[in-house]
């Protein structure tokens, strides 16, 4: 896969004056590592060429040589005569990568990310910590370590508030109206989940409070029943790209489900918090309007399924908008994927095995190495799985039942190394030399969404018994309808 570097990162890895940021040595070294081409546009060079440091432009411009510059680039249709210069590197780097001159783009320019989304190339722009994420993920998947959350009172955390991990925060706020806000939390027994990076080291903080029949906006936009509040959303820079807001999402969903909340609402600068703001859309989470500077985001939860015609939501953008609740009627497909423990323990981690006893979701020894979003290849005959679809998995060798559910939100048949990784790259659990072993043969490459885990996973006898299988579970098979009946009744 090769990786084209923007400017804004050429910039810092040539100039020793310049502190590297987290994670970009080390993108760097594994792209090397594991032969990973990185390039850079010609762009880039004009770029820099209208640096007014001149030492600076000398040493970037002589170390530039130890990267590929592109070549045989057409121009960029999207550039005019009143283009502002910087505006048109910009442009012709990413229409550099929507010609696939390379696989991804790495760039830390915000209005990059915007204009890739909108020509529909944001799932191939990477921020530097995802891109490192990806790579670690791929080469070296025992040494990733994702999210320990744990649920803390805010005082417990309250020695910390003169910590560097708070900066940030106090500048939006105001250095004394954050600390303030923040003891006034504590006094009134607000809690928290955090992601510690280190023993006494915040990585990650999520304050939360429940709310009744809540004005979100404080223009009558009640919000009726009882609400969660997302009432504060960090990740330190030097752990994004890992997920970290995702299992937040998935602390919240949880929540709210346990706790029969109507919604889920967030306020936020939706300027500097962009990513947050498409990751919430993403899972249903839509602008209600403002509360001051702030956009306010939020998601219906429904105690109770909503009734929806089959004509006006397919069946995966139901789950999206109304998750935790999912079609499950007839016209639904249901199947039954088989998974091996080593696979299960790293996709479902909060699932406490009886055969591999662990600690709770929120419990400070977990690592809660799941996301919402996941991946699963096989190598099964099996062609027609359709997003919305439900799937249901099955430990095997040691438990032996079906302990999971998920709804599949993408499902295809790819040969290629590459293309696989890049489908499953921000959920995979798999090796890139395991990917590229299975993808000696046609692979298949399920993307799914975590929904539950079951309180009473129905063992292989029971499903036996009571015929929801005929045999061993040893690939992908369908179950009809009434036998999915059978199994949810047993394992709810």
């Amino acid at each position: 896969m090769r990786f084209l570097l923007d400017t804004n990162i050429l910039i810092p890895l040539e100039d020793s004056s310049i502190p590297l940021q987290p994670g970009l040595a080390n993108f760097v070294r594994l792209a090397q590592e594991h032969g990973h081409p990185l390039v850079f546009h010609p762009a880039s060079e004009e770029d820099i060429n209208r640096d007014r440091n001149a030492n600076r432009r000398i040493r970037t411009r002589d170390r530039l040589a130890q990267y590929t510059c592109l070549d045989g680039i057409p121009d960029c249709p999207w550039n005019t005569s009143e283009t502002r210069p910087n505006d048109a590197c910009d442009n012709a780097i990413l229409y550099a990568l929507e010609c696939d001159a390379a696989h991804y783009l790495v760039t830390e320019d915000r209005e990059i990310h915007k204009k890739a989304v909108s020509r529909s190339l944001g799932n191939r722009v990477f921020a530097i910590q995802a891109a490192e994420d990806f790579l670690r993920r791929l080469h070296e998947p025992t040494s990733v370590q994702l999210p320990n959350i744990q649920d803390v009172p805010l005082h417990s955390i309250t020695p910390l508030l003169s910590g560097e991990f708070f900066d940030s925060l106090r500048e939006s706020y105001g250095n004394q109206k954050f600390d303030e806000w923040f003891r006034n939390g504590a006094r009134n027994d607000r809690r928290a989940w955090v992601y510690w990076a280190a023993p006494e080291v915040l990585g990650a903080l999520c304050v939360y409070a429940r709310k009744e029949n809540d004005d979100a906006t404080g223009h009558r936009d009640i919000l009726p029943g009882t609400s969660l509040k997302l009432c504060t959303f960090k990740v330190a820079p030097d752990c994004r790209g890992r997920k970290i807001g995702e299992l937040f999402l998935k602390a919240a969903f949880r929540y709210a489900t346990d706790n029969r909340l109507e919604h889920i609402f967030i306020h936020g600068d939706a300027d500097k918090h962009e990513f947050l703001f498409e990751l919430l859309s993403d899972f249903g989470f839509a602008e209600l309007g403002r509360y001051g500077d702030d956009v306010v985001y939020v998601k219906k939860h429904p105690v109770v399924a909503p009734d929806s015609p089959a004509t006006e939501f397919s069946a995966f953008e139901y789950f999206r908008k109304y998750f935790p609740h999912f079609r499950q009627d007839r016209s639904i497909r249901k199947f039954i994927i088989p998974i091996r423990p080593e696979y299960h323990k790293i996709l479902f981690s909060d699932y406490a095995s009886p055969c591999d006893p662990q600690m709770g979701l929120f419990d400070s020894s977990h690592t809660a190495s799941n996301a919402i979003k996941q991946a699963y290849l096989c190598h099964a005959t099996l062609k027609k799985v359709q997003p919305g679809d439900i799937v249901l998995f099955y430990r095997s060798v040691d438990e032996m039942s079906i302990t999971s559910l998920g709804v599949v939100e993408r499902y295809e048949t790819l040969e290629s190394a590459n293309e696989i990784a890049d489908r499953v790259r921000r959920r995979t659990v798999y090796s890139m030399t395991e990917i590229e072993d299975m993808a000696r043969k046609p692979t298949k490459v399920m993307l799914f969404r975590l929904v539950k885990h079951f309180a009473h996973p129905p063992p292989f006898d029971w499903l036996k018994q009571n015929r929801v299988v005929n045999g061993n579970i040893q690939t992908i098979r369908e179950i009809d309808d009434d036998a999915y009946q059978r199994l949810i009744s047993q394992a709810a």
